[in-house]
C-alpha cells in the first residue's frame, strides 16, 4: 500500500529560511547564502520522507514566498510596473513582487482559502505576454533526483491559478480571466515537457478551487484545460489534487471525467461528505489518493478510525489503487514535535506535528498492506483514551457559562450613533482622527530582553522596567507626531494570539511550533486543549501604565474571540463555536476590567474573522452567525462613553460587510491600501455604514514609504463614499514587522495627509 504527503513546511525546524531571507533582504547575505540554506532544507524534507518509507514524495512545494507567487513567476506574468524586461525570474523582481520595492507598491497579498496562510493576487489582463520564465519546478525535481530521491513534481493548478487572479489595474472589472485559459496552458505544456525529460513519472496538478461552489462555466474550464494538456500528459500519471473542503457534487463528476487523469486526491478530514460521493461512484481504474491524516492541525491521528474508513475505502477502488495521504499541505502545521522540550508529556502524547505525520500515514499504509505496528497503533489508542478522559480537559463552570449564552443576541443597549455622539463628547477628536492598529517595532534588544525574562536571566523588576521604558518611548513618539488615538506598541508581547493564550486556561504553548504565515512571517500558534477561562487580567497594569504617560487616549489592546480560534490549533473533539463562546466571556472579562481601569478606548481585533468562513456558502451563514455573537459578548456590558474598535486585515470582506455592520463595533479598521481599495466599492454600490471606519491609508507589509500626497488622495477617495465624520486615518494592519526609519516618515506623513485634507474640508 502507498503512501503520499501533499506537501511539507518549508521554514526549517527552527525557521532557518526565515532567518535566511530577512539576512538577505537586510543585505547582510548573499543570494547563493539563501540558496545554500534553502536547498539544505529541501534535501532534509526529501530524505525525510524517503526515510519513513512515503513513496510519493513532492517536490516544489518549497517556496521563497508563496507558490502562487512561484507561478506567476513561471508564468511570466509579472506587472509592468516591476520593469522586468524578461528572461529567467530572479530575487530581485521576485520579492519586488512579493515585498515591493522603493519606488513601487507589492501586489496584493490575500488568505490561502481559509486558513493563516497568505499568497500574492496575480494581476492579469488580455495584454499578459505569458512566458515560461522560471524552471523552479524542473529544477528541483532534478535536485532531489541527484540526491537518489524521485519525486512528484507539484504545479498549482491552471484554472485554480486563474481563479485566485484578479484583473490588473485598468483592465475592466468583469474581465474574463479564464479567456487567458489557452495563453497559460502553453506555459504549462513547456514545464510538462521539461518534467518529462528530466524523468518524472507522476505530477500533481493541485486544484483546490474545486471544493468551492463553482458556475457550469468555471467547471468547464477544468474539462477544457485537462483536455488541451491530455495530449503533453501523455505517458506521465496525473494526479488532482484538492483539500480543505467537501468537493461538490457536480465538481466531483467533473473531476472524475478529467480527460487523462490517472488520480484524486481528496480531504477527508474536512471533506467528510464527499466520502459518500467516492463511495457511490468512483471511476474505475483510478487511483484515489486519501486524505485521512489531517494537514491544518496538530492533533495526533485516531488510527484505528482512520484504518476502519480506508479498509471501506479499498471495497470500492480496489487494494491496489489506494494510496494513504495527508488532508492538505503539512505548510499548516507545526515541524517536529522531537524540538518541543516543555510540553509536559500528557498533552504531548495527544499531538503529531508535520515529521509525525508522514509517520503516521505509512503507518496507515503498512498496516493496509497487512504489516500492522500494533505497538504503534497501540499507543495511539491509550494516547486517543487518555485525551477523552483527562479531567484538564473540562471545566463544568466555564461549560455552564457558554450554554447560558445562548437565550441572548447581547446587543448594546444604545445605538452606534447614540454612542458616537457621547464618546465624541468625552473624546472630544478631531476629524479624521488618527491612529494605529496596536504593535510597534520589534527591535533586537526588545526581543532580548523578552527572551532573557523567559529564561530567568533578568528578573521581573528589570523586565518591568525595560517594558514601561520602551512603552514611554513608544507613547513620546506617537505625541511628537501628533496622532490622535495613541497605543503603548505592545512590547510585552511577541505575538498577539500567543500573548492572551499564555495567560488563558485551557491553553498549552510550544518552543518551536512555528507555522508559515506569508514570506518570512511565521506564527506559533496556541494548542487549545480544554475549557477556556481567565484566571486574571491580562492586559490592565500594561494600558494603565501607557495612559499614565498620556492625556490623549490610549488603545486597550485585544485579541477577539474568533480570530483567537482560528490563529489557534483547536481542539477537535468540541463544536469550535463552543470553544469560541468560553473564549469570548475570558475576554468580556478582560474589556470590563479595562473600562473599570480608566481605559475609554479599547480595540477587540477580529483579523481572522473573515479567515474562519466556511468555503461552502451553505454553511457560512451558521459561521458568521455564531462569530458575530462572539464578539458583541465581550463588549456588551460597557458604557456608552466607552468606545470599542476592531481590526480586520487581509480578506476580501466585501461579501460579509453587513455581517461586519451587525458586529456593533463602534469604530472597525480595515485593511484597504493593498488590496486596491477594493473594499471602498462596497460603500460605492450603496451600503451603508454609520459606525466610526478606518480603511487603511497604506500598505506595511512593505518596506515602501507612502508620499504625503498619495495618502491623501486615497483619504480624498474615502470621502467620496464616506461622512468624514466618520472616516479615520490608519495604516492597513499593526508596525511590529516594520523598522523605525520605516515607520516614523511613513506615520509623519500619514499625519501631515490627515492634517492637510482636515484644512481643505474647513475651507
Amino acid at each position: 500500500m502507498a503512501s503520499h504527503i501533499v506537501g511539507y513546511p518549508r521554514m526549517g525546524p527552527k525557521r532557518e529560511l526565515k532567518f535566511a531571507l530577512e539576512s538577505f533582504w537586510d543585505g547582510k547575505s548573499s543570494a547563493e547564502d539563501l540558496q545554500k540554506v534553502a536547498a539544505d532544507l529541501r534535501a532534509s524534507i526529501w530524505k525525510q520522507m524517503a526515510n519513513a518509507g512515503i513513496k510519493y514524495i513532492p517536490s516544489n512545494t518549497f517556496s521563497y514566498y508563496d507558490q502562487v507567487l512561484d507561478a506567476t513567476a513561471t508564468l511570466g506574468a509579472v506587472p509592468q510596473r516591476y520593469g522586468w524586461t524578461g528572461g529567467e525570474i530572479g530575487f530581485d523582481t521576485y520579492f519586488s513582487m512579493a515585498r515591493g520595492n522603493a519606488t513601487v507598491p507589492a501586489m496584493e497579498m490575500t488568505k490561502w482559502f481559509d486558513t493563516n496562510y497568505h499568497f500574492i493576487v496575480p494581476e492579469l489582463g488580455p495584454d499578459v505576454n505569458f512566458t515560461y520564465s522560471s524552471h523552479k519546478a524542473v529544477d528541483e525535481y532534478k535536485e532531489a533526483k541527484a540526491l537518489g530521491v524521485d519525486t512528484v513534481p507539484v504545479l498549482v493548478g491552471p484554472v485554480t491559478y486563474l481563479l485566485l487572479s484578479k484583473p490588473a489595474k485598468g483592465v475592466e472589472k468583469t474581465f474574463n480571466l479564464l479567456s487567458l485559459l489557452p495563453k497559460v496552458l502553453a506555459v504549462y505544456k513547456e514545464v510538462i515537457a521539461d518534467l518529462k525529460a528530466a524523468g518524472a513519472s507522476w505530477i500533481q496538478f493541485d486544484e483546490p478551487t474545486l471544493v468551492l461552489d463553482l458556475e457550469s462555466h468555471k467547471l468547464q474550464a477544468f474539462t477544457d484545460a485537462y483536455a488541451e494538456l491530455a495530449p503533453a500528459l501523455s505517458g506521465l500519471n496525473v494526479l488532482i489534487e484538492t483539500y480543505f473542503a467537501d468537493v461538490p457534487a457536480e465538481a466531483y463528476k467533473t473531476l472524475t471525467s478529467l480527460n487523462g487523469v490517472t488520480a484524486y486526491g481528496f480531504d477527508l478530514v474536512r471533506g467528510t461528505k464527499t466520502l459518500d460521493l467516492i463511495k457511490g461512484g468512483f471511476p474505475s481504474g483510478k487511483y484515489l489518493f486519501a486524505g485521512v491524516v489531517d494537514g491544518r492541525n496538530i492533533w495526533a491521528n485516531d488510527l484505528a478510525s482512520s484504518l476502519t474508513t480506508l479498509q471501506g475505502l479499498e471495497g470500492v477502488v480496489g487494494k491496489d489503487k489506494l494510496v494513504v495521504s495527508t488532508s492538505s499541505s503539512l505548510l499548516h502545521t507545526a515541524v517536529d514535535l522531537v524540538n518541543e522540550t516543555k510540553l509536559d508529556d500528557e498533552i504531548k502524547s495527544w499531538l503529531a506535528f508535520a515529521a509525525q505525520k508522514i509517520v503516521e500515514v505509512n503507518a496507515l499504509a503498512k498496516a493496509l498492506s497487512g504489516n500492522k505496528d500494533e505497538a504503534f497503533f497501540s499507543a495511539n489508542a491509550a494516547a486517543q483514551a487518555s485525551r477523552k478522559s483527562s479531567p484538564r480537559v473540562t471545566n463544568e463552570a466555564v461549560q455552564k457559562a457558554a450554554a447560558a449564552l445562548k437565550g441572548s443576541d447581547h446587543r448594546r443597549a444604545t445605538n452606534v450613533s447614540a454612542r458616537l455622539d457621547a464618546q465624541q463628547k468625552k473624546l472630544n477628536l478631531p476629524i479624521l482622527p488618527t491612529t494605529t492598529i496596536g504593535s510597534f517595532p520589534q527591535t533586537v534588544e526588545l526581543r532580548r530582553v523578552r527572551r532573557e525574562f523567559k529564561a530567568n536571566k533578568i528578573s521581573e523588576e528589570e523586565y518591568v522596567k525595560s517594558i514601561k521604558e520602551e512603552i514611554h518611548k513608544v507613547v513620546q513618539l506617537q505625541e511628537e507626531l501628533d496622532i490622535d488615538v495613541l497605543v503603548h506598541g505592545e512590547p510585552e508581547r511577541n505575538d498577539m494570539v500567543e500573548y492572551f493564550g499564555e495567560q488563558l486556561s485551557g491553553f498549552a504553548f510550544t518552543v518551536n511550533g512555528w507555522v508559515q504565515s506569508y514570506g518570512s512571517r511565521c506564527v506559533k500558534p496556541p494548542i487549545i486543549y480544554g475549557d477556556v477561562s481567565r484566571p486574571k487580567p491580562m492586559t490592565v497594569f500594561w494600558s494603565s501604565v501607557a495612559q499614565s504617560f498620556t492625556k490623549r487616549p490610549m488603545k486597550g489592546m485585544l485579541t477577539g474571540p474568533v480570530t483567537i480560534l482560528n490563529w489557534s490549533f483547536v481542539r477537535n473533539d468540541q463544536p469550535r463555536s463552543e470553544t469560541t463562546y468560553q473564549i469570548a466571556l475570558a475576554i468580556k472579562d478582560e474589556v470590563e476590567d479595562l473600562e473599570k481601569a480608566g481605559i475609554t478606548v479599547i480595540q477587540i481585533d477580529e483579523a481572522a474573522l473573515r479567515e474562519g468562513l466556511p468555503l461552502r456558502k451553505s454553511e457560512q451563514a451558521d459561521y458568521l452567525d455564531w462569530a458575530v455573537h462572539s464578539f458583541r459578548i465581550t463588549n456588551v456590558g460597557v458604557q456608552d462613553t466607552t468606545q470599542i474598535h476592531t481590526h480586520m486585515c487581509y480578506s476580501n470582506f466585501n461579501d460579509i460587510i453587513h455581517s461586519i455592520i451587525n458586529m456593533d463595533a463602534d469604530v472597525i479598521t480595515i485593511e484597504n491600501s493593498r488590496s486596491d481599495e477594493k473594499l471602498l466599492s462596497v460603500f460605492r454600490e450603496g451600503v451603508k455604514y454609520g459606525a466610526g471606519i478606518g480603511p487603511g491609508v497604506y500598505d506595511i507589509h512593505s518596506p515602501r514609504i507612502p508620499p504625503t500626497e498619495e495618502i491623501a488622495d486615497r483619504i480624498n477617495k474615502m470621502l467620496a463614499v464616506l461622512e468624514k465624520n466618520i472616516l479615520w486615518v490608519n495604516p492597513d494592519c499593526g508596525l511590529k514587522t516594520r523598522k523605525y526609519t520605516e515607520v516614523k516618515p511613513a506615520l509623519t506623513n500619514m499625519v501631515a495627509a490627515a492634517k492637510l485634507i482636515r484644512n481643505e474640508l474647513a475651507k
